[in-house]
């Protein structure tokens, strides 16, 4: 560190929990963190060494000042640099956009308050339950609210002056047994407002309370003889087992918790949030995280919890994650399950996540093609344990059968796609019979001198179809032309799918399912489909000819004049005598007819 400045401020900051806020010269405020212990996160930026991660280096690089502010708890500090980072929008730091705007169930901040469907949040005191992602789940709970509970849906005054001055005449809905004509006065604010009770019991997930007051209201009516009342009772109490069978129950979660999940790459991170109450699912929404830092999904998962629980309020006391987050002085339940129900509602957590992060890599894709490419490069790059990303990758491959015709091809992907122009065969020179291994070493020697001499481009990743012996055989070749270690190159066993590399003892085994194998296997696959294609071309020309050529007097240019009028060796059989003199004369037609007929 060169910047005295920066020394003095690092070396009196508190071990403390709090937010630091780091400026560039002009004093523009570029990035925003919190930590346990604030002297030890900041000097860490200093002391470590950021060259494998260049967006850092260049942060560190801009650092000319540095504020904090003190906290009691680290889940404070959490939530302050929420807060700061939502209001200052610093340029290093990761930026939160929700997946879209779900819908939400008001209940208005009025005098006999509506309940309805809405997208839209006004802070004038009305109550909002959600969001819910699921559109069938709210259309259900609000037809169970309509056939359970009778409210108003009018948008009138209905305040006490006006109510008393008869402004209005009950419509339609009160006729129809919707509404109980509160605006007539035939239903009085305490009785309705127990309504809009029983209502928020519902929407929050308390359905054992709801369930338990409905019974015991019903058990009453039938005390009193009141068996309409009771019979209308227990259909709510029906609807109400019927809604909560058609919700997703997570049976031994009796108290409210949020679980969360994250998925990542290289770019972007997807976090999902679920709440649970009760045992049901009540909210669920996805949070897409634009990385800026190489931030660890810890980080982003600890961001997307503070965004969560401030936009909602919540005050679930257990928190259900993926991975440990060091929030020891959080006054939170962080829970990382292995097994049970809980753990079945993480992974439902994550499978949202993972589904909401490839329907939004599809839509950048159409939206802008490199993405993809890029994307798959990247991944390329990490499951293989590369330096740069393989935007050229060459492979090859041998054919031969039965030592007859020996064929090499070498097939060329640039961008993740074949390059059909720059594929070529090798007709091995220097090897007499099957030998794979030989083959291999001429093969890539010839490809890669050639290469050399004309001053081309090597590519970024050479594969070779084959195990341990074609891999060994082609580093040879590579070590005799000077460029082993200059371009990566790995063996592809068939049969497992390993992946080896020339020093390493052990495969590398890849996920069945990556996109990085997908591409490893079409490229194995296409170098043996172009060299069995080449390699039957050659033994079928060299099978035609060499039956002809076997007959002692006819060369190859007869051969190929009585191939062109006749098209093929069976109609050649078959001919006679008269037929092949027309074409190559008496005497050459005399001793292909011999040659053919000549055991009759």
């Amino acid at each position: 560190m060169t910047n005295p400045n920066l020394q003095i401020i690092i070396s009196s900051l508190p071990e403390t929990p709090g937010v630091y806020k780091y400026f560039d010269g002009s004093q523009t405020l570029i990035y925003i963190g919190k930590a346990k212990n604030l002297r030890k996160r900041v000097s860490s930026y200093f002391i470590k060494k950021h060259h494998d991660n260049r967006k850092t280096e260049i942060l560190v690089s801009k650092i000319a000042d540095i504020q904090f502010t003190l906290v009691e708890t680290e889940m404070d500090a959490l939530l302050l640099e929420n807060v700061l980072i939502k209001q200052y929008q610093p340029r290093y730091n990761i930026l939160l956009k929700d997946d879209k705007t779900y819908a939400s169930i008001c209940i208005k901040n009025e005098r006999f308050p509506r309940v309805f469907y809405t997208r839209q949040i006004i802070r004038d005191g009305s109550e909002y339950y959600g969001p819910y992602a699921n559109g069938n789940m709210i259309y259900t709970l609000l037809d169970l609210i309509k056939a359970s509970y009778p409210l108003r849906n009018c948008t009138f005054n209905l305040s006490e002056a006006n109510i008393q001055a008869k402004k209005f005449k009950a419509c339609l809905e009160h006729d129809i047994g919707n509404c109980m004509a509160p605006c007539v006065n035939l239903q009085d604010e305490a009785d309705y407002m127990k309504n809009i009770k029983a209502i928020r019991s519902l929407l929050k997930g308390n359905l054992y309370e709801t369930k338990s007051e409905i019974r015991q209201w019903m058990l009453e009516a039938a005390a009193d003889l009141k068996f309409e009342k009771a019979a209308a009772l227990k259909q709510k109490l029906e609807l109400l087992e019927t809604y909560q069978s058609k919700s997703t129950i997570v049976n031994d979660i009796k108290h409210d918790v949020d679980v969360f999940s994250i998925v990542s790459d290289e770019k972007f991170a997807f976090a999902n949030y679920i709440k649970v109450s009760n045992g049901i699912i009540v909210q669920t929404q996805t949070f897409e995280i634009k990385k800026k830092l190489d931030e660890s999904d810890a980080d982003m998962l600890s961001m997307a919890i503070a965004e969560v629980r401030e936009k909602y309020q919540s005050r679930s006391t257990e928190i259900i994650v993926p991975i440990p987050l060091d929030w020891e002085d959080s006054g939170l339940i962080i829970t990382v399950p292995k097994m049970g129900d809980k753990k079945k509602v993480l992974d439902l957590s994550m499978k949202n996540a993972m589904y909401y992060k490839k329907e939004k890599m599809s839509q950048y894709e159409l939206l802008n093609p490199d993405f993809k490419v890029d994307r798959i490069l990247t991944l390329m790059k990490n499951d293989l344990r590369l330096k740069d990303l393989p935007h050229h990758i060459e492979c090859f491959d041998n054919s031969n059968l039965q030592g007859t015709n020996p064929v090499s091809a070498c097939v060329v992907f640039k961008d993740a796609k074949p390059s059909k122009k720059d594929y070529r065969h090798f007709i091995p020179k220097t090897v007499e019979g099957p030998d794979d291994f030989a083959t291999m070493r001429e093969v890539v020697y010839r490809r890669y001198r050639g290469i050399l001499e004309d001053n081309e481009k090597l590519p970024d990743l050479i594969i070779v179809d084959g195990g341990k012996g074609q891999l060994s055989s082609a580093v040879e070749s590579l070590k005799e032309l000077g460029i082993y270690g200059k371009v990566p190159i790995l063996g592809i066993a068939k049969r497992l799918e390993e992946l080896y590399y020339p020093e390493d003892e052990f495969p590398l085994y890849i996920d069945k399912k990556s996109e990085t194998l997908k591409i490893i296997q079409q490229l194995r696959d296409e170098a043996h489909r172009f060299g069995i294609t080449h390699h039957r071309n050659r033994r079928s020309k060299n099978a035609i000819v060499t039956e002809l050529d076997s007959i002692k007097g006819i060369g190859p240019e007869t051969a190929k004049m009585l191939l062109r009028e006749l098209k093929s060796v069976k109609k050649v059989k078959e001919s006679n005598l008269d037929m092949l003199s027309q074409i190559i004369g008496s005497a050459k037609g005399q001793l292909v007819y011999k040659h053919f007929h000549q055991t009759n």
